[in-house]
């Protein structure tokens, strides 16, 4: 009997989304401590490299839907870690920054995301580190490129 599908163990995509999934569940667990999650550090940091981006940028850079993005938003506004205009400046857009407590915050939730990554990366050589970084960027351009 033939099969059809995915040879799961020889897939480089299934390899790609298991390593995802193993990353999210590490970085979670070192988030928790800090009342975070994946897409709370993502909207900080993207803000702290960022400042002033819309909710529609915010929920693309973070992989989230714009209405996800928004529930964070209000979230992140009532608890005083970011702060955004009450009309928008300049047409819809209300751009968003960071206040000094998000920055606080962002600055204990970034000590504990880089450990993770240290940690997943901590079986490789410098130069398999590069290889990685390298063939990785590579294929996300390959797989932009076509789209």
């Amino acid at each position: 009997m033939s099969q059809d599908g995915v040879d799961l163990e020889t897939s480089l995509g299934y390899l790609l989304k298991e390593a995802s999934s193993a990353l999210r569940v590490a970085m979670e667990e070192v988030l928790r401590p800090l009342g975070m999650n994946v897409t709370h550090y993502s909207c900080l940091e993207l803000l702290a490299q960022r400042p002033g981006l819309s909710n529609s940028e915010l929920a693309r850079g973070a992989f989230v839907t714009r209405q996800s993005m928004n529930v964070l938003l209000q979230a992140l506004e009532r608890d005083g870690y970011v702060t955004r205009p009450a009309e928008a400046p300049v047409g819809k857009a209300l751009p968003t920054r960071l206040t000094p407590r998000g920055r606080r915050s962002l600055e204990k939730a970034t000590v504990a995301v880089r450990s993770v990554e240290v940690r997943m990366l901590g079986g490789l050589t410098e130069t398999e580190q590069a290889a990685a970084f390298r063939l990785l960027g590579a294929m996300i351009r390959a797989l932009r490129d076509d789209s």
